[in-house]
């Protein structure tokens, strides 16, 4: 099902005595309609169903209307539009069919020229966005496939079998490459060897996956992270960044599934986030597993919100 915008979301402070430069983003976004001009378009995926799945804690469901309340209020800074194009909400169980709507609204986002940011929802996000973003790319394909980077900031490589979950997003997106005749380039990077198996490594490199874990994702190894991330990028020519929020450190980002025991610093991540940018070839980001029934304070909301301001630049 598809939830239209829900502008009473879109609140905050106004600083009117201040003048027209002294606005925020709830003065400035607006609901998507045909026709618009090419912007940041937000598009919200309300699903608990894949966390479920993966017997995680539930919650994410509420994840968008979260982060669009933490959007609300941070300052404007932008030339180029944002526009609201409401919510896919799965409905209980029905992940599959909620995976098919999410890949037709990117594919028509994107075929209209915006750039489609995702706010999850669990992680299982991801395959719907990338469907979206490959059938997009098919109908705009030349004679040679295209090349898309799937680069992941994560502690999770989330390469698991078997039933569709927030687990098993990227083991999904290599088998609709191997469908397509495409080639699989997945970065993972913030990887947490304790919460992954040697069975989802072994995956991993089968499918010719890279990871970094997150013990080599500090600050002070951030130059070996960018140029590691850089050399990803320069392979490719396309990017979906999509960035599940349980790669920050559990008391920067509490409010997850499954909070990390040591994180990436949210400085490293940013910079990160500005290299994709920085490339040029991103056409698809996302935000995932913002759980907002373990964040009571909204720390973690406003870190999403910082984190979908910068892939919208």
């Amino acid at each position: 099902m598809h939830r239209p915008a829900d502008l009473s979301l879109w609140a905050g402070r106004a600083d009117a005595e201040e003048g027209p430069r002294a606005i925020r983003w709830h003065q400035s976004v607006r609901p998507l309609l045909d026709g618009v001009a090419p912007g940041l378009a937000l598009l919200g995926f309300a699903c608990d169903a894949g966390v479920e799945r993966n017997h995680g804690r539930p919650g994410a469901a509420e994840g968008p209307a979260a982060l669009r309340r933490a959007l609300a209020n941070l300052a404007w800074h932008r030339t180029a539009p944002v526009w609201d194009a409401g919510d896919v909400v799965v409905d209980g169980d029905a992940l599959e069919a909620g995976h098919a709507e999410l890949a037709g609204t990117v594919t028509r986002l994107l075929e209209a020229g915006h750039r489609p940011v995702v706010l999850g929802g669990g992680h299982e996000v991801a395959f719907g966005s990338f469907t979206g973003l490959a059938e997009h790319l098919a109908l705009n394909a030349g004679a040679l496939p295209p090349i898309i980077g799937v680069v992941n900031l994560d502690a999770h490589l989330d390469l698991r079998a078997g039933r569709a979950s927030s687990g098993t997003a990227f083991r999904q997106i290599a088998g609709a490459c191997a469908a397509r005749h495409w080639p699989f380039r997945y970065l993972c990077l913030g990887v947490d060897e304790g919460s992954n198996t040697e069975a989802l490594f072994d995956t991993a490199r089968r499918l010719g996956a890279s990871w970094r874990r997150d013990r080599d994702s500090t600050p002070a190894r951030l130059d070996e992270a960018t140029a590691e991330l850089g050399a990803f990028l320069s392979s490719v020519e396309r990017v979906h960044l999509t960035v599940d929020l349980d790669v920050l450190p559990a008391g920067v980002a509490p409010g997850v599934s499954a909070p990390a025991p040591r994180g990436v610093a949210l400085e490293v991540i940013e910079s990160l986030v500005d290299t994709v940018v920085a490339s040029g070839k991103l056409l698809l980001g996302e935000v995932a597993e913002l759980n907002p029934r373990f964040d009571p304070d909204g720390r973690t909301a406003r870190v999403a919100a910082r984190l979908v301001e910068q892939m919208g630049r």
